[in-house]
């Protein structure tokens, strides 16, 4: 499979200037995502830079990701702010992390997702210090997939069949200042009241966070510790 996928490698922007950005961001904008077709089965190799072009969304181009919500002791979730570096929605609020696999052996496993599972671990620790001994892979619950597309400016924007981690866990954080501005643990009742005044404080919210909030997440978060009932493994969401 790693050999098909990498045979099928996309990435054909070489003469694209991106020196108006953040060089880290940048760099990382060369690291190979998974395409996808419309059902989630991988199909090749794609640069980061060329799956977030919405030149090539508009065509059709997908990638898979991950997002996760970590949730502390207190069932408070963590969220944080993306860093003003970020390429795509950047200064934005989100959940926990927000990452995609690589086209790498180890996370295109699609066995019990252990591909993406790996992802986030590795995401976690690269974006807010998180120790992987802290998040093991056997703690990650995965919960759905949701299929959706989102400019973020003219060039860039998502187009992802996002999978749906959660993790209950204490952490010590050390978060990366390239790739987040702020962090906050909130309780539901917090996390609806920060969400219904965003606009009129001006506050930005990424859309695959927003379209998780306003679909799954609060149906999940009261059932936090009995989630087994409300796996759909098998679903892909179009909220497209």
């Amino acid at each position: 499979m790693v050999e098909d996928v990498v045979a099928n490698t996309v990435d054909s922007s070489k003469g694209l200037d991106l020196s108006q950005y953040d060089e880290e961001q940048v760099r990382l904008m060369g690291e190979m995502c998974i395409q996808l077709d419309h059902n989630d089965k991988a199909i090749g190799a794609v640069s980061k830079k060329q799956s977030h072009l919405m030149e090539n969304i508009n065509k059709g181009m997908l990638h898979r990701a991950f997002s996760v919500f970590l949730f502390n002791s207190e069932n408070k979730l963590l969220l944080q702010q993306r860093a003003i570096e970020k390429i795509t929605f950047p200064d934005h609020w989100t959940n926990t992390c927000c990452s995609h696999p690589l086209a790498t052996e180890s996370e295109l496993v699609e066995h019990e997702q252990l591909g993406v599972k790996r992802a986030a671990q590795r995401k976690l620790q690269h974006e807010l210090g998180i120790k992987p001994e802290q998040v093991p892979l056997e703690r990650f619950k995965y919960l759905t997939r949701i299929h959706y597309l989102s400019p973020s400016d003219g060039m860039w924007g998502e187009h992802e069949i996002d999978y749906i981690l959660f993790i209950k866990a204490d952490v010590e954080l050390d978060p990366s200042v390239n790739e987040v501005k702020d962090t906050k643990y909130v309780s539901m009742e917090e996390l609806k009241s920060f969400i219904d005044s965003a606009e009129e404080s001006g506050t930005k919210l990424t859309p695959w966070f927003n379209l998780i909030d306003k679909n799954f997440l609060y149906k999940w978060w009261a059932q936090l510790d009995n989630l087994d009932h409300l796996v759909d493994a098998n679903t892909i969401h179009r909220l497209l």
